[in-house]
């Protein structure tokens, strides 16, 4: 089950809005073949195993429960039965309407052993943003931040290339390549003309690039609208925006939120994401969206890039005003990554519920 879950990851940001499902096939004590969800979404993992082998008699290993209903493919539950598979071990029930239970029960009905709850919990971690889109309508996010030893962004004058340095770049265009979308909003577009694509990495599918700008006011000659027609472009906007035919005629596709007192609201972003299919998404700023992120209760990873450098009280601060009056209120997560690249550290954090 191990195997089959992180084969299923090697689908992570390439397959939405479809799970990240690995499949491995066993017979005679060896590993006859084994499948991970393709690029796009099809074929499905256990699709792509069952191909590669004779299943008759053989024990499926699979990181969710095999789906129920007719797609663009038949149910892989189905799949299975009709190869002769015997046995199936899932990690995880798929909550998603159309399946919950149904393809264990398609398994069961036709005389196959199931086992559910193998390896349950690591397997919930790489499916965490297709959880959270089938159960609560929106996409997982990690909040990225690159910041000085205190914390900062950027100085004062808004110089922030390049605080860290050539392997902590690298490590987020890998951490790109496995979202399904790069956030960022308008301030930071303005300030660094970002492109927010994955380079060198030669992915299948490019992240969506996405860009919360309340009023649509983006440069018309930057990067992003540049390359509108040539990699998805979303941009989030309020009732009142401007500009609407300018940024249609660029390629991107305009998506309309509603607004709270102080921009776009993130609840309502986050609900808009899932319903188009989002399961990550990677928020690189700037400070103020990725406050109203963490204020909303919508982060549920920060990766923090630590620097070996100090600017000072002068410097902008990596993350807006929370709006806290005590310490105990302040959004709590826990450690569960330190890596070192080159001169600096990545430490990747999760969100810890609050007590009841």
């Amino acid at each position: 089950m191990r195997v089959a879950i992180a084969l299923g990851a090697r689908g992570l940001g390439q397959v939405w809005p479809n799970p990240a499902v690995g499949c491995v096939l066993v017979g005679g004590g060896h590993m006859l073949a084994r499948g991970w969800t393709q690029p796009g979404g099809r074929p499905h993992a256990e699709a792509v195993a069952l191909a590669r082998c004779d299943a008759r008699g053989a024990t499926a290993y699979v990181s969710l429960e095999p789906c129920a209903h007719q797609g663009r493919t038949p149910p892989c539950a189905e799949a299975l039965v009709r190869a002769g598979v015997v046995r199936v071990v899932t990690a995880l029930t798929d909550p998603d309407p159309r399946v919950a239970g149904g393809g264990h029960a398609i398994l069961r009905a036709a005389g196959v052993e199931v086992v559910e709850g193998v390896e349950a919990a690591a397997a919930r971690e790489v499916h965490a943003g297709f959880l959270l889109r089938v159960t609560e309508g929106r996409p997982f996010v990690t909040l990225k931040l690159a910041l000085t030893l205190d914390g900062r962004i950027a100085t004062a004058g808004g110089e922030s290339r390049w605080i860290t340095g050539p392997l902590a770049r690298r490590r987020v265009h890998a951490m790109r390549a496995r979202h399904d979308a790069v956030l960022v909003g308008a301030g930071t577009v303005r300030a660094d003309d970002p492109d927010l694509r994955v380079r060198e990495l030669g992915v299948t599918r490019q992240p969506v690039r996405i860009v919360a700008a309340r009023g649509l006011d983006l440069p018309l000659e930057g990067r992003l609208a540049a390359s509108a027609r040539e990699t998805p472009l979303w941009v989030l906007h309020g009732a009142r925006a401007d500009r609407r035919a300018d940024w249609l005629a660029t390629g991107a596709e305009l998506v309309e939120v509603a607004e709270g007192p102080e921009g776009l609201d993130p609840a309502a972003m986050g609900q808009a994401l899932g319903a188009r299919g989002l399961t990550r998404v990677l928020c690189e700023g700037g400070g103020a969206l990725g406050a109203s992120l963490m204020r909303a209760g919508l982060v549920d990873e920060v990766a923090v890039f630590s620097a070996g450098r100090m600017i000072g009280a002068e410097g902008r601060a990596g993350l807006g005003a929370l709006g806290l009056a005590r310490l105990d209120a302040a959004p709590r997560f826990a450690l569960a990554q330190v890596e070192v690249l080159g001169r600096d550290v990545l430490h990747r954090w999760r969100r810890v519920a609050e007590p009841a």
